[in-house]
C-alpha cells in the first residue's frame, strides 16, 4: 500500500514529466460517419424511380434483357417502359423502379454491371410561373423554369440619359424585332425557312393561326396531351416565329417542333428530358430553345446529355436565370460554355433587375469563374402568342432566350441547307453573337457579358465566316471600368496573389480540338517581361469549347514599378480532319491584355480574403445564411469576393484597401505581407497545420485576423430536414450558415469561441443602425479583451422554448456578438454574423463596422466607443465544454470537404512557387524568415524581437495623426503561454518533490535515534 509521502512523490515526480514533455491535446478536425442523410430514401414512396446510364446506345429491349440477365435474381425492382417518340431509337439509359427495401441490394447489384456508367435518381424539374405571393417559393435542388412576370404588373424603368422613347416603345412594344432589325433580313430574303427549331417547353396547339410551320408536336410526359395549357410554350413559340402582327417573331418561317416536357402541374422529370434530348439528336434538330435553369451544375446525367446535344451540332440557347440583381446566380445549362446564356435588359438598355449575373461557380475555390451571360436581349414587356389566339407581353429571361433563339434561326437561314452544317455549329454561332454585340455603357461583364444582341452585326460576320478558333473575350482591358470589374478596380502589383481569368475557347474548326502550341506570353516592349504568366486550361477541346485560366504576378523586382502592360496571349488549336485520312486543322487564337501595374501598397492596407473555407450548394445541402428569408433555402451564389461579396469588395477599394483572395489552406500565404486575413460565413473544416501557423501569423508576426461567423445549431438543422421531390430523397444541412465547430478550433488558441445561438433583432451601433440576422453569440473570451452584447432575440430550438417562458417585454436578453482583442503582436476581431457584409439577403450593412475592426487590426486605432472601460472583460468570459457547439456525428461531412479525409496542399491560385506543395507548413520556419529556395526574402526576419520593433513601427507610420484615444489592452501574452503553464507545474513538482525527500530523511534519522531519546522526544 501507498503511503502518503510516497504518493505526493509519485504525483510530484509525473508533474515533472508533463512539465518535460508536455501532451498536446488536439481535437479531431472532424467526427466522420460512414452514413449520409443527404441521400437518404423516402419512406413516403414504396418504389422511386431510377435512371440507370449505359456506356453504348442500344434498343432498349437489349438493355432490357441485359438487365434481367444479371439483376433478375433479385426481387424489388421492375422495368419501367417509356413509350414516347423515342422509343423506335436506340437509347443510353433505362429506367428501373425499386422498391425501398431492396433498394441498396438493386442498386449495388446494377452499378456493379460492366455495361453500366451509373445509377441515379429520376429527378423531378418544377416549373415557377411566377413567385408565391406568401413568399414560400423557394429556391430548391434541381431546375426551374425561369420565373417571368405577366403583363400589367407595376414595373418601373429609369428613362434618365435614354436616346429611346419609353412611351414610343410602349405604343410600338409588338415590334422588338425591328429594334434588332430583322426586317432588314427579311427583306433579303432570310426568315428562317428549312431551319428546325426545337422548343423544350409545355407544347403548342396544333391550329394555333399565329403559325405557318408546326412541323412535329411529341408529348413527352404523362399526361396524354399535346396541347399547351399554361401559355408558356406558345409564347416562346411565338417571339421565335410568330407572324401576328401585334407580336411578330424573328423567324416566321422557321419549322417549329414543340417537345412538350411539362406537365399542367408544371412537373418534369429528367428521363422525360434524357428521351426528349435523344430524340432531337435523331431528328437532325438545328437549334433547341430551353428556358429552363437551376443551380445544380453537378446534375450530371442533364448537364452531360447537354454535351452530347451540342457534340451533335445542335445549338442550344438558354435563360441564364431570374435570380438577379444577385451576383453568383447563373443557371444550369445556360452557364455552360457550349450553350448560349441570355440574359435580360429593359428598353433603356439597362439589365433588368430579375436577369441573374455572373460569374459561374463551378471553379470556387482554387479557380475563377468565366464569363457569363455571353449576350443580352430585351426581356421586360416582350409580346407574344397566347395560348389560342392574340397576344400579350411578359417579362423575364424566359422571354429574352427566345428573343436570342428567334435571331439564331434567322441567321442559320442566311445559309443554304446543304452547306449548312458544314460551317454553322454551337462554337462559331456563339463567336457570331459575341463578336457582333454592342457594349453597353454601363453594366460589367458579369452582368452583359460581351453586349446587347447586334443581329446585323453577327449577320455580317456570319456571311464572310470562315472557320477558325478563338477566345472570348478576346481583349482583356482591366483599365476598362466599368465593364471590367472587378478587375479594373484593383491594379496588379509584386507580392500578391496571382490575378485570375477564367476565358473561354470557341472552336469553330470542329467539336474536337487539341492545344497543340501551349498559351505564351508576349509582351508589346521589354517592360511587359515584369509580368510572370503562367496557364490552366483544357487539354482537349469537346464539345466546341475549352477553358484558358490565365494567372498573373508581378515579378519581386517590381514592387516600386507603376505603369500600363500591354502584349498577346496566344494558343494553338489542332482539329482532327473531318473525314478520315485527311491532314489535321491547326488555328491559332489571340488574346489581348491591357493592365495597370502599381508599386506595392503598405502591408496594412492589404487584405486577403479566405475563399477555400466557404462551402456551396452543390453538391451538398448548404443552407442559407439568414433563416428569415424563405425563397431561398439554399447557399449558392459562391461566397466570392467577386460574387455576393462584391459590395463589401468595392467598398474596401473605395476605403483605400487593396484585396487579393486565397483559395488555398492558410499555409499557402506568407502573413508578413498583409494587415489582416478576412474570414466570413466559413462551413468548412481546417486543417491543424492552418490552426497552428494562424497563431503564429498573429502572435509573432502580427497579422490582423477578422472573423464573421454566422448562426450553428443542431437541433434546428434536424428541424430542416425535407424531403426533395426533385431528387426523391431527404435532404439534411451538412452544416449551419457557418461551421462553427470548426471556427472555434481555429480560435481556440486566442481563447475565443462561439455558441450555438441563433439571435437575431436590431440594435444601434457606432451611431448607426444595424440588423443582426441569424448571426450567433460570443461565449469564450480572454480578460483584457473587449466584448460588447446587444438585446436580441434567439430563435433556436431552445431559445424559442426559454422565450415562451418569459414575458412578453422580455423576449430579447443581452448577448455577446462583438469582441476585439490585441494576442502578441496581432489583434484579433469576431463578429457572430456575416448577413450584413453578405449582399445576398443583406438588411442593412455593417460596413462602418467593418472599417473600425480593420483600423483595429491593421493599424491599432482604436474607437473610442469600441474600447471604452465598460466593454474590458476582467474576467475571462467562460462557456462550460457540455454547452458548446458539436459537430454532426450523422452526416458524412467528408464527402463534400477538401479537408476533413484530405491532403493538405496550395492550389494554382497561390503564389506560383507554392503550387502543389503544403506551403510555409515547416515549423523550423518559424521564428525564421520565410525564404522559399530561388525566392527572394519576404521581409519577415529571423529574431522575434526586431520582428516586433518593425511591426511596431509600420504601426506608428500608418496611424493617422488625428487619433487621440491610444489606450492599450492589458491582455495576456500569448505567445509565452505555450511554456509558462509546463513551467510553472514543473517548479511546484520540483518543491513537492524535495519537501517530501526532506520529510522521509527525518523519519529515517528518528527510526535510528536509541529509544530513550525517542522516548524522551514524545514526551
Amino acid at each position: 500500500m501507498i503511503n502518503p509521502t510516497q504518493f505526493l512523490g509519485l504525483i510530484s515526480f509525473l508533474a515533472l514529466l508533463l512539465a518535460l514533455f508536455p501532451v498536446s491535446w488536439d481535437s479531431s478536425l472532424h467526427d466522420a460517419s460512414t452514413r449520409s442523410p443527404e441521400i437518404e430514401s423516402s419512406s413516403l414512396s414504396p418504389a422511386t424511380n431510377y435512371v440507370v446510364r449505359f456506356l453504348e446506345y442500344r434498343h432498349a429491349e437489349d438493355h432490357r434483357s441485359y438487365i434481367e440477365e444479371n439483376v433478375g435474381s433479385l426481387s424489388g425492382w421492375r422495368w419501367v417502359e417509356r413509350r414516347n417518340p423515342a422509343a423506335s431509337f436506340p437509347t443510353d439509359f433505362a429506367l428501373l423502379a425499386v422498391e425501398e427495401l431492396n433498394c441498396g441490394e438493386v442498386i449495388s447489384k446494377v452499378e456493379g454491371l460492366e455495361l453500366v456508367k451509373d445509377v441515379v435518381v429520376d429527378s423531378s424539374f418544377t416549373r415557377r410561373l411566377f413567385m408565391d405571393e406568401d413568399g414560400n417559393g423557394s429556391k430548391r435542388p434541381g431546375k426551374l423554369f425561369s420565373s417571368f412576370s405577366f403583363e400589367g404588373e407595376d414595373i418601373h424603368f429609369s428613362i434618365v440619359n435614354s436616346s429611346i422613347s419609353w412611351r414610343k416603345l410602349m405604343m410600338d412594344r409588338s415590334q422588338v424585332t425591328s429594334l434588332f432589325g430583322a426586317e432588314k433580313l427579311w427583306e433579303k430574303g432570310y426568315t428562317g425557312a428549312k431551319v428546325k427549331m426545337a422548343i423544350f417547353d409545355t407544347g403548342i396547339r396544333s391550329d394555333h393561326p399565329h403559325f405557318r410551320h408546326i412541323k412535329e408536336r411529341t408529348n413527352w410526359t404523362n399526361e396524354d396531351t399535346l396541347n399547351d395549357n399554361l401559355g408558356h410554350g406558345t409564347f416562346v413559340a411565338g417571339v421565335i416565329a410568330g407572324m401576328e402582327a401585334e407580336c411578330l417573331g424573328f423567324a416566321p418561317d422557321t419549322e417549329i417542333y414543340a417537345f412538350r416536357v411539362f406537365t399542367d402541374s408544371q412537373v418534369s422529370y429528367t428521363s422525360w428530358f434524357l428521351d426528349a434530348f435523344n430524340y432531337a439528336i435523331a431528328m437532325k434538330m438545328d437549334v433547341l430553345n430551353l428556358s429552363i435553369g437551376g443551380p445544380d451544375y453537378l446534375d450530371l446525367p442533364f448537364v452531360e446529355k447537354v454535351w452530347e446535344l451540342t457534340a451533335n451540332n445542335i445549338i442550344m440557347v438558354s435563360a441564364i436565370g431570374n435570380d438577379g440583381p444577385l451576383y453568383g446566380t447563373l443557371n444550369n445549362p445556360a452557364d455552360q460554355s457550349d450553350v448560349i446564356g441570355v440574359g435580360g435588359i429593359d428598353y433603356d438598355d439597362h439589365i433588368a433587375s430579375f436577369s441573374s449575373r455572373g460569374m459561374t461557380t463551378w471553379e470556387i475555390p482554387h479557380g475563377y469563374g468565366r464569363v457569363k451571360p455571353d449576350v443580352v436581349a430585351y426581356g421586360r414587356e416582350i409580346m407574344g402568342s397566347k395560348i389560342s389566339t392574340g397576344c400579350k407581353s411578359l417579362s423575364g429571361t424566359s422571354v429574352a432566350s427566345p428573343v436570342v433563339a428567334g435571331a439564331v434561326c434567322l441567321l442559320v437561314s442566311i445559309f443554304p441547307e446543304s452547306s449548312r452544317k458544314l460551317i454553322l455549329n454551337p462554337a462559331s454561332m456563339k463567336q457570331a453573337l459575341v463578336e457582333g454585340a454592342f457594349k453597353l455603357p454601363g453594366p460589367n461583364i458579369f452582368e452583359q457579358g460581351a453586349g446587347r444582341l447586334d443581329l446585323l452585326n453577327s449577320y455580317e460576320i456570319l456571311k464572310s465566316y470562315q472557320p477558325r478558333t478563338s477566345i472570348f473575350p478576346s481583349v482583356l482591358d482591366f483599365t476598362d471600368c466599368p465593364y471590367s470589374w472587378p478587375f479594373c478596380r484593383q491594379p496588379l502589383y509584386a507580392g500578391a496573389m496571382p490575378v485570375v481569368f477564367n476565358a473561354t475557347i470557341l472552336n469553330g474548326v470542329g467539336v474536337l480540338g487539341h492545344v497543340t502550341s501551349p498559351p505564351t506570353w508576349h509582351p508589346s516592349d521589354e517592360v511587359g517581361n515584369i509580368l510572370d504568366i503562367r496557364f490552366s486550361y483544357s487539354d482537349v477541346i469537346w464539345p466546341w469549347t475549352g477553358f484558358l485560366a490565365i494567372h498573373i504576378q508581378v515579378k519581386e523586382e517590381a514592387a516600386l514599378f507603376s505603369n500600363t502592360i500591354e502584349g498577346d496571349i496566344t494558343v494553338g488549336i489542332t482539329t482532327p480532319a473531318p473525314a478520315a485520312g485527311g491532314p489535321p486543322r491547326a488555328s491559332a487564337c489571340t488574346l489581348k491584355l491591357r493592365l495597370q501595374v502599381v508599386p506595392t501598397p503598405p502591408r496594412w492596407r492589404r487584405l486577403l480574403w479566405d475563399q477555400f473555407h466557404s462551402i456551396k450548394y452543390p453538391p451538398g445541402y448548404v443552407p442559407r445564411d439568414s433563416l428569415d428569408v424563405r425563397s431561398d433555402i439554399l447557399d449558392w451564389h459562391g461566397d466570392h469576393l467577386h460574387t455576393n461579396f462584391h459590395a463589401m469588395f468595392d467598398m474596401l477599394r473605395d476605403a483605400g484597401f487593396f484585396v487579393e483572395v486565397l483559395g488555398s489552406p492558410l499555409t499557402c500565404f506568407d502573413a508578413a505581407r498583409y494587415g489582416a486575413v478576412l474570414i466570413a460565413d466559413a462551413e468548412e473544416e481546417y486543417f491543424q497545420e492552418e490552426v497552428k501557423k494562424l497563431w503564429d501569423d498573429v502572435t509573432r508576426l502580427g497579422l490582423g485576423l477578422l472573423v464573421f461567423a454566422d448562426w450553428y445549431n443542431v437541433e434546428s438543422m434536424v428541424k430542416m430536414r425535407f424531403f426533395d421531390d426533385n431528387t426523391r430523397s431527404w435532404w439534411t444541412p451538412i452544416t449551419g450558415g457557418a461551421n462553427v465547430p470548426a471556427i472555434n478550433d481555429l480560435l481556440a488558441p486566442f481563447g475565443v469561441a462561439f455558441g450555438d445561438k441563433i439571435l437575431s433583432g436590431d440594435f444601434s451601433l457606432l451611431e448607426e443602425q444595424t440588423n443582426y440576422a441569424s448571426g450567433t453569440d460570443v461565449v469564450r473570451f480572454p480578460a483584457g479583451g473587449y466584448l460588447h452584447g446587444f438585446p436580441l432575440q434567439d430563435s433556436s430550438e431552445s431559445g424559442a422554448t426559454q422565450n415562451l417562458l418569459r414575458k412578453p417585454t422580455a423576449a430579447k436578453v443581452n448577448y455577446s456578438v462583438l469582441g476585439l482583442l490585441e494576442a502578441g503582436a496581432g489583434a484579433v476581431a469576431v463578429y457572430g454574423d456575416s448577413n450584413c457584409l453578405d449582399s445576398s439577403h443583406m438588411v442593412t450593412n455593417c460596413f462602418f463596422l467593418l472599417k473600425k475592426m480593420l483600423d483595429f487590426t491593421n493599424r491599432r486605432v482604436k474607437d473610442r466607443a469600441l474600447f471604452a472601460g465598460t466593454a474590458r472583460l476582467d474576467r475571462r468570459l467562460e462557456e462550460d465544454e457540455r454547452n458548446m457547439p458539436k459537430r454532426r456525428s450523422d452526416v458524412n461531412f467528408s464527402a463534400f470537404s477538401r479537408v476533413a479525409g484530405k491532403e493538405l496542399a496550395c492550389g494554382k491560385d497561390a503564389r506560383f512557387e507554392l503550387w502543389g506543395g503544403q506551403g510555409y507548413n515547416n515549423l523550423q520556419l518559424m521564428g525564421k524568415s520565410r525564404k522559399l529556395p530561388g525566392f527572394p526574402s519576404t521581409g519577415a526576419v529571423s529574431d522575434l524581437k526586431t520582428s516586433n520593433v518593425s511591426h511596431e513601427e509600420e504601426l506608428r507610420r500608418s496611424r493617422d495623426d488625428s487619433v487621440v484615444f491610444t489606450e492599450e489592452l492589458d491582455g495576456p501574452v500569448f505567445f509565452a503561454g505555450r511554456w509558462l503553464a509546463p513551467f510553472v507545474v514543473a517548479v511546484v513538482g520540483f518543491a513537492l518533490f524535495v519537501s517530501c525527500w526532506r520529510m522521509r530523511q527525518r523519519r529515517r534519522k528518528r527510526r535510528k535515534a536509541p529509544a530513550a531519546v525517542r522516548s524522551a522526544n514524545a514526551v
